[in-house]
């Protein structure tokens, strides 16, 4: 996911630096350095940080899926996805050994893009004047 996470900061640090304040402390002769730290980089920040905290959802839901197919973190050790697996065979009897780590997988997902949000709200500076 990696590939993203360029284009992404690519395409945001492109847009950054056409704004009228970046060219203003430009002209007003302040070094790129500081224009990159004070002006772009809080613009770029925020897009990154909510694909971030979605790519983290999809880790998760990744590595539970793994688990779950029997292709990732082995037996002894607990995971999810394995818990999930593991309760398959029960869920006619026992629904809860399958219901509960799926609503934890499900939580925990939520409560990281919910973090995501809320990360964006408190860093981007577009949305700082509302």
């Amino acid at each position: 996911m990696i590939p993203g996470f360029f284009r992404l900061a690519r395409s945001s640090y492109l847009t950054a630096k056409e704004n009228v304040y970046v060219e203003a402390a430009r002209v007003t002769g302040v070094r790129d350095y500081r224009i990159i730290i004070r002006h772009i980089l809080p613009n770029v920040i925020a897009s990154i940080m909510v694909l971030a905290t979605v790519a983290m959802g999809w880790a998760i839901i990744i590595g539970a899926s793994l688990s779950f197919l029997g292709l990732g973190v082995q037996a002894p050790t607990p995971e999810w996805g394995a818990d999930l697996a593991a309760g398959r065979e029960w869920i006619r009897t026992a629904w809860w050994l399958s219901t509960f780590p799926g609503i934890a997988i499900m939580i925990l997902i939520v409560a990281v893009n919910l973090l995501g949000d809320g990360l964006r709200d408190a860093l981007d500076p577009r949305l700082r004047s509302r």
